[in-house]
C-alpha cells in the first residue's frame, strides 16, 4: 500500500539522520474508502494524487506550527504492508480526515519510494499560506484564498537517493 507522510525539511533531515520516519504513531494519507467516495474516481493514479494533495495540506499545517522550518511542503511516499496503515473509523465522515491513516510503527526510510518537495519559487506562497491557515480555519475567505494559493504549486518529485541534497 502506498502512503504519503507529511513532513517539513527539518523532519526529513531527522528521518535521514535516524534512517526512519517516526516516532510512532505516524500520521499519513492513502487511498481509503472515504477518499474514493470523496474524489469520485476509479483511476488509481488520480486517487493517489489526491492522497498526495491531502498530505501536502498536512505538511502546510506542520509548517504553520514550526516557524523556523524552511517554507517548503514535504511529503514522503512510502510502500507499507496492507494493514499497516489504518484509517480511524470514527473520523471517516470528518471532511478534514479524508484519506488520513495512521501507522502504528516507525517506518524505515529505506521503504520510501519518492520524496515530493516544493520548489523554491513556491516559498512566498507557502509562507503566506502557513501564516493564513489559522484565519482560514476560522472561516476567513480571503485567508482561505491565500491557503489555496499554495496548492497551485505542484510538488517536485525526487528519488530517495536525492534526500542528502534536499536536507
Amino acid at each position: 500500500m502506498r502512503v504519503y507522510v507529511p513532513l517539513t525539511l527539518p523532519g526529513l533531515a531527522e528521518a535521514h539522520k535516524t534512517g526512519q520516519l517516526g516516532p510512532a504513531p505516524l500520521d499519513a494519507y492513502a487511498v481509503t474508502p472515504a477518499l474514493r467516495e470523496w474524489y469520485l474516481s476509479d483511476d488509481v493514479e488520480e486517487l493517489e494524487y489526491a492522497a498526495l494533495g491531502r498530505a501536502a495540506a498536512a505538511s502546510l499545517r506542520l509548517l504553520a506550527a514550526d516557524p523556523a522550518a524552511a517554507r517548503r511542503r514535504v511529503v514522503v511516499a512510502l510502500d507499507v504492508a496492507d494493514g499497516a496503515a489504518v484509517a480511524d473509523p470514527d473520523r471517516g465522515l470528518d471532511q478534514a480526515a479524508i484519506g488520513e491513516v495512521r501507522l502504528a510503527a516507525a517506518v524505515p526510510l529505506a521503504k520510501a519510494a519518492a520524496v515530493h518537495v516544493d520548489s523554491g519559487d513556491a516559498e512566498a506562497d507557502v509562507t503566506a499560506a502557513a501564516a493564513a491557515l489559522g484565519a482560514a480555519d476560522q472561516g476567513d475567505d480571503d485567508a482561505q484564498f491565500t491557503v489555496d494559493g499554495a496548492e497551485d504549486h505542484e510538488l517536485m518529485w525526487f528519488g530517495v537517493q536525492e534526500i542528502p541534497n534536499l536536507v
